[in-house]
């Protein structure tokens, strides 16, 4: 029995060191070193480049109130649809004191005006009937009774104005209305019922009651480097791709390019504008993150190689150009001039042909593998 045993452990221990040894003489083998091959082809060859930006309207306006108060109705929300002169928001009137003691005093001095104005028309009137006074003095007469009659109509709806924001006379434009100035969508409406608004002025800005934008007419902003602004031309073709509508391409057209540089990061930036084609389908929305695609520059069915295949040696670009024997194949070093490339395919001005064969990059392979 041990002498079966120490058979066994004998035949492991010589398999192991076969095993070992035939590995280590596999691995040792030499390789053969194998080239992918290309064959020139004609093809468009684009250089393009991707910009960063937004999706913003055109215009996007600030509504804001034309007298200072207090909001006490919205009849929008943001999203709607606004028409032209369309209400948004009612303003309770909150009147200054300054104001409001001036317009009161108009109107005082206004009725006293009317009040002597119509004594003297009575006076005139009745000395005209007895043939008294002439003509030209009457109707003098009646004129500045007319005027003062218009002066006390005039102060009395200044006053309405001050303290309620509207007037009899012009109930129809009331200040206290707040009507959209274009047609569009709300974007936004930052203030509540019950929030104080103030008119703009010279001191200020004045509250905003909401913010209209026509969402058919959009534009993508973005910036470009000055390292590739100088290729652009107004009018370009570009492609959209907003990030959050995915499969979702826009076309759009480059029509501005800002004459002066901004810096960003320690680089000089352009900015740029496009017009952008909406759909019907009204899903784009405002801010919206998205990246432009644009060519800056393109050759149309030229001979091209993918670039991998290109050598560069200095100012110089060199091929392998493959010549078949009835031994083995050689590689012929061949100089050639190229002219734009995309990253993959690069364009062949000079030294190609479509019936040469180039050399790419190598293959390792095992002789083992080849036979």
């Amino acid at each position: 029995m041990k002498k079966y045993l120490k058979l066994i452990v004998a035949a492991l221990i010589a398999l192991v060191f076969i095993g070992t040894f035939a590995f280590l003489w596999q691995k040792s083998r030499p390789k053969e070193v194998v080239y992918s091959e290309f064959t020139p082809s004609r093809q468009d060859i684009r250089k393009t480049t991707i910009i960063t930006g937004k999706i913003e309207p055109r215009n996007e306006v600030n509504v804001k109130p034309q007298i200072s108060g207090i909001i006490t109705e919205l009849l929008k929300e943001p999203g709607q649809t606004v028409q032209q002169g369309e209400v948004i928001a009612k303003v309770k009137v909150i009147p200054d004191m300054g104001q409001l003691s001036s317009a009161e005093s108009r109107v005082r001095l206004s009725a006293i005006n009317l009040q002597q104005a119509e004594k003297d028309y009575a006076r005139q009137l009745s000395l005209h009937e007895q043939k008294l006074v002439s003509d030209e003095e009457f109707e003098k007469t009646r004129q500045q009774l007319r005027q003062a009659q218009e002066e006390k109509a005039a102060a009395d709806d200044a006053l309405q104005v001050v303290r309620d924001g509207v007037s009899k006379s012009n109930a129809s434009a009331s200040s206290t209305l707040i009507r959209s100035t274009i047609s569009g969508i709300i974007l936004d409406i930052p203030v509540k019922v019950g929030n104080s608004v103030i008119n703009s002025n010279t001191f200020n800005d004045g509250t905003t009651i909401a913010t209209v934008a026509n969402m058919r007419d959009l534009i993508f902003r973005g910036n470009i480097d000055e390292t590739e602004v100088g290729q652009l031309q107004i009018g370009v073709p570009m492609k959209i791709t907003v990030g959050a509508l995915q499969n979702m391409q826009y076309d759009a057209t480059l029509e501005y390019i800002s004459p002066k540089a901004t810096e960003s990061n320690g680089a000089n930036q352009f900015e740029i504008k496009a017009a952008v084609m909406v759909s019907a389908d009204g899903k784009i929305r405002s801010g919206y993150s998205a990246n432009a695609e644009i060519v800056l520059d393109e050759a149309r069915q030229v001979v091209s190689v993918p670039e991998s295949a290109i050598e560069f040696s200095g100012d110089s670009t060199f091929v392998y150009v493959i010549a078949d024997s009835a031994d083995k194949k050689t590689y012929n070093r061949t100089a050639v001039v190229t002219g734009l490339s995309d990253g993959v395919n690069i364009e062949i001005k000079k030294g190609l042909t479509l019936k040469d064969k180039v050399r790419g990059p190598q293959i390792i392979t095992d002789v083992n593998s080849q036979q």
